[in-house]
């Protein structure tokens, strides 16, 4: 829900020590927005903050500026397994011309998911590294999280 943590995780932070950041709209939620302005290995782009659907969701309107422009949807899907939480990176959108041409010649799964996996595995760290929440009130018996019916609810 926090733009402004991205780059603690983010897979392309340190490609550029010297790129700038700047983050508009409000704290936290929808409408926050973080920019960025790079070399030529992370070029331009802003990333908003379309929809936050907790625990399940979050869904990002990416817009890249330069070295080319283009626009995609990010979305994060949060899954509970055994011991954890299953998180997916998605990234969809569509192709201009340029774009086309260039998937002739690149996979971009290939290339985007290395980052994508990167990515993960950092904000895997930032969350395991953070102090435990603080303590839930007793659990309530055979009451069940909307989220996710079929887990029961801590409150």
């Amino acid at each position: 829900a926090d733009l402004r943590r991205f780059p603690e995780w983010s897979p392309w932070q340190d490609l550029d020590p010297n790129m700038r950041t700047d983050w508009s709209g409000p704290a936290s939620g929808p409408g926050v927005a973080y920019h960025w302005v790079g070399d030529d290995k992370v070029g331009e782009g802003r990333m908003t903050l379309r929809r936050l659907t907790p625990p399940r969701e979050v869904a990002i309107a990416l817009d890249f500026v330069k070295p080319f422009e283009a626009s995609s949807d990010l979305v994060f899907t949060f899954k509970p397994v055994i011991g954890g939480t299953n998180v997916t990176w998605r990234m969809s959108g569509r192709n201009n011309f340029m774009a086309k041409v260039m998937t002739l010649f690149v996979d971009m799964d290939a290339a985007v998911g290395r980052d994508f996996e990167r990515g993960l595995a950092r904000l895997e760290r930032l969350v395991e590294s953070a102090p435990p929440p603080a303590p839930a009130t007793p659990a309530v018996a055979d009451s069940t999280d909307e989220a996710f019916p079929d887990t029961a609810l801590a409150r």
